[in-house]
């Protein structure tokens, strides 16, 4: 037994070394593999998204209706895109667009916006003739409901109380004039041309406005698109003056 005891010991420790390398190995693969299959994800969908980026050059080339031009654009990270424009002085200086794109290169945050449902979206930014002298924040929401009735009731004996409510104006104004021209011609702008959020301040860019990008796609959207920015921020010029 004593001399069988160093043999037994010597077996079990070459057992053990031998498990211990397979599953370091094991391990190796594993991690190689992951690597490898993320950086497949991030080459795949990077080149997606920068197609998409292509495509939304167009369609805001297209939306300047031959009025203004790219100058120059270039990539913030994987999934934002941002480009320089050009228009006569008398309509927007320092001019630029920035399209944000949902971030399909990084898994992890990619699933979390598809979790809360994000759109990607353009938003235009520039700076006007002259300042304004107020700070303004217009914000499209949209609120949706479903009847809770029993399944046994037919549809049309649902009982609903539709409502069409005016546009609600928040300020910080201690002196409210009564004709806000440029707070409505703003709001009456955006809810026609579906933009989602315009905002006027008096610091560089004094104007910005965001659209969902998918609604660019159309071209008969994105040749009226420039002419509603123009629109809205024709109002704030009037209301400076």
């Amino acid at each position: 037994m004593g001399a069988c005891s160093p043999l037994l010991r010597r077996n079990l420790r070459r057992t053990m070394s031998i498990r211990g390398s397979g599953v370091a190995r094991l391990l190796l693969i594993d991690v190689v593999g992951s690597v490898a299959v993320l950086a497949l994800w991030y080459l795949v969908f990077s080149t997606y998204n920068r197609k998409k980026g292509a495509a939304a050059l167009r369609w805001v080339q297209t939306a300047c209706a031959g009025k203004g031009r790219i100058l120059e654009s270039h990539w913030l990270g994987s999934s934002r895109l941002q480009a320089r424009l050009h228009f006569p002085s008398r309509w927007f200086e320092n001019a630029r667009v920035t399209v944000k794109f949902r971030p399909r290169a990084l898994p992890v945050q990619w699933l979390v916006s598809c979790w809360h449902r994000q759109k990607e979206t353009l938003t235009f930014e520039a700076d006007l003739g002259g300042s304004p002298s107020f700070h303004l924040e217009v914000v499209r929401h949209r609120w949706s409901a479903h009847n809770r009735g029993t399944l046994s009731r037919k549809r049309d004996e649902r009982e609903w109380d539709l409502y069409q409510p005016a546009p609600i104006i928040l300020t910080t104004r201690t002196h409210w004039k009564q004709d806000p021209s440029a707070e409505l011609n703003a709001l009456m702008s955006a809810r026609r041309q579906d933009i989602l959020q315009v905002r006027f301040r008096p610091e560089s860019p004094q104007f910005s406005a965001t659209v969902h990008l998918e609604a660019l796609a159309d071209p008969n959207a994105a040749a009226g698109f420039v002419s509603a920015l123009r629109e809205i921020a024709a109002g704030a010029s009037a209301h400076r003056q």
